[in-house]
């Protein structure tokens, strides 16, 4: 599988934990104390597209932690608590308005992604079959 079609799985995957993360924090909209949930992976994954850009670290023992994840498999979506922002009283901090957009953009993304994906397959069966 070439970098390409590991990155456009690796953003999928992360776009679909926003998904149920999002959804999940809709879910509990009403439930008092309930810290939404967000997912991160952009940052992680744009580190290791562009990561021969920037200064490599060496590092000298196995048991140092690297400065950045080395693959693309090795980005991992992170489903991150957040509890420092107030939105209610109760300790709920759901704003469903900014939910919706959030599952807006994650959507458009995931479309976006998807049609890409397919334009690339489309190009290499023109490749291969020798149409085109």
């Amino acid at each position: 599988m070439g970098f390409t079609w590991k990155v456009i799985e690796k953003d999928l995957e992360g776009l679909a934990q926003r998904f149920k993360a999002t959804s999940r924090n809709l879910a509990n909209t009403n439930t008092p104390g309930y810290a939404r949930r967000n997912v991160s992976f952009e940052n992680e994954l744009r580190d290791v597209i562009y990561s021969d850009r920037k200064l490599h670290m060496n590092i000298t023992n196995p048991g140092h932690i690297p400065s950045r994840p080395r693959a693309v498999a090795d980005v991992t979506p992170k489903e991150i608590r957040v509890t420092d922002e107030m939105y209610r009283l109760d300790g709920n901090n759901v704003d469903p308005e900014r939910e919706m957009a959030i599952l807006g953009e994650a959507r458009m993304m995931y479309t976006a992604m998807t049609r890409y994906a397919g334009k690339k397959r489309t190009g290499l069966i023109s490749a291969i079959t020798g149409r085109g």
